[in-house]
């Protein structure tokens, strides 16, 4: 059998953090919701695996992806898995057990400061030409389209970048 995702003796740390489930209705009640554990059985499975929330399988008993991330969505809409992931931290400083030697660091989790605040450091590293720009393999001067053969002929001359026929 494989290893749990979630062993007790983590969730024991998680439960407290997370709100009650809201009650049934007495009519009408609807699909009976998954548990706060099976939904976060389903995220860590998908934050760790990488697949998309549509492709968890339903064979792990997590409810379907879309519970999951909407779950994940409302816990983070109410600072509920900032609180976790501080909690589980501060837990593996707490054991001696965090590993900072793994850890990578990428624009899309802390802010690329970049040129700073500077206005002369962001100039436009191609030189200003009559055209604006210089010829480039990315961009070069090209002529106008117009709706009448003969304009565009005269436009495309006085540009200097192509000849009529």
């Amino acid at each position: 059998m494989a290893k749990p995702l979630l062993d007790d003796e983590v969730w024991m740390l998680i439960e407290p953090l997370l709100p009650p489930m809201k009650p049934r209705r007495f009519r009408y009640p609807g699909r009976k919701p998954i548990t706060h554990r099976q939904a976060l059985t389903g995220i860590l499975f998908v934050l760790f695996s990488g697949i998309p929330w549509e492709m968890l399988p339903r064979e792990m008993g997590c409810g379907s992806g879309v519970s999951c991330w909407r779950r994940l969505r409302d816990w983070q809409a109410l600072g509920i898995w900032d609180e976790l992931h501080a909690r589980v931290l501060d837990e593996l400083r707490r054991r001696d057990r965090l590993d900072l030697s793994v850890v990578a660091v990428d624009s899309s989790s802390v802010r690329s400061v970049g040129a700073g605040s500077d206005p002369a450091k962001k100039q436009d590293p191609t030189p200003p030409t009559g055209l604006g720009r210089a010829r480039s393999i990315i961009w070069s001067p090209t002529a106008q389209a117009f709706r009448w053969r003969a304009r565009s002929r005269a436009r495309m001359n006085t540009m200097g970048a192509f000849s009529s026929r």
